[in-house]
């Protein structure tokens, strides 16, 4: 191997090195913004005034099915995830580790949680908005890196793409909304608390994103298969 071709092979290592690099920064980010909105799940659950509408349905359906709760999840998880493809969503790698991890990681807090039960409405009602707050958080760290968005955050951008002259927030609320009725049906549990989420959440989440100039339809994706593309071209 003469000069030249020891140093192009050294530059393709460098290359790779640094996309892979790159890659690896942007799985940690994702991986810290859904373990900060798991938190936020985990807070909505703990307060104990009624489920949050995807899980009203996730209980819902667990209760036609022989599916547990988890099960359930993973379930919508995978149907929503060919919804997002015939609304032509990316399906990234951010999208793929949120369907693995999200659900472990809201069973993790709900495992490690030392306090007892809630029994305060006034308190559930607090826990909850400050779930929220995680939500948004969360969601805004791991899109940010526009690796894809979540099942359930790419079918929002999806239909929020299609609502242009509503806020995102707004788009939320309706989603939301008919989530909840389907979980409702279903026989999944109703509070106080699921009020709250189906129109506190979106709410939230449109103030905050307002508040930090964070729009995520103008965020550009990258799917998994342009990802490995763009590996391969710059190596070759």
């Amino acid at each position: 191997m003469d000069v030249d071709q020891i140093a192009k092979s050294k530059t393709k290592l460098t290359i790779k090195s640094a996309i892979i690099a790159g890659l690896l920064k942007d799985f940690i980010q994702i991986v810290f913004g859904l373990a900060v909105f798991s938190v936020g799940v985990h807070l909505t659950i703990y307060a104990n005034i009624g489920l949050a509408p995807w899980d009203c349905l996730g209980v819902g359906i667990s209760k036609h099915t022989p599916l547990n709760y988890g099960l359930s999840m993973m379930f919508m998880a995978i149907v929503i995830l060919f919804i997002d493809i015939l609304l032509k969503e990316k399906i990234g790698f951010g999208t793929i580790i949120d369907a693995l991890l999200t659900g472990n990681l809201v069973q993790l807090c709900n495992d490690l949680n030392p306090f007892p039960e809630n029994k305060n409405v006034w308190l559930g009602i607090v826990y909850m908005l400050v779930g929220f707050v995680f939500f948004a958080i969360g969601m805004w760290i791991y899109m940010s890196a526009e690796q894809g968005c979540g099942p359930r955050d790419a079918l929002l951008v999806g239909l929020g793409k299609r609502m242009k002259k509503l806020p995102i927030g707004i788009v939320e609320i309706i989603l939301w909304a008919v989530v909840l009725l389907a979980g409702w049906l279903l026989g999944g549990p109703v509070g106080i608390g699921t009020l709250i989420s189906t129109f506190g959440a979106g709410l939230i989440m449109h103030f905050i994103y307002k508040a930090i100039h964070f729009e995520p339809r103008k965020l550009v994706h990258k799917d998994v298969l342009s990802v490995c593309r763009e590996i391969r071209v710059k190596t070759d």
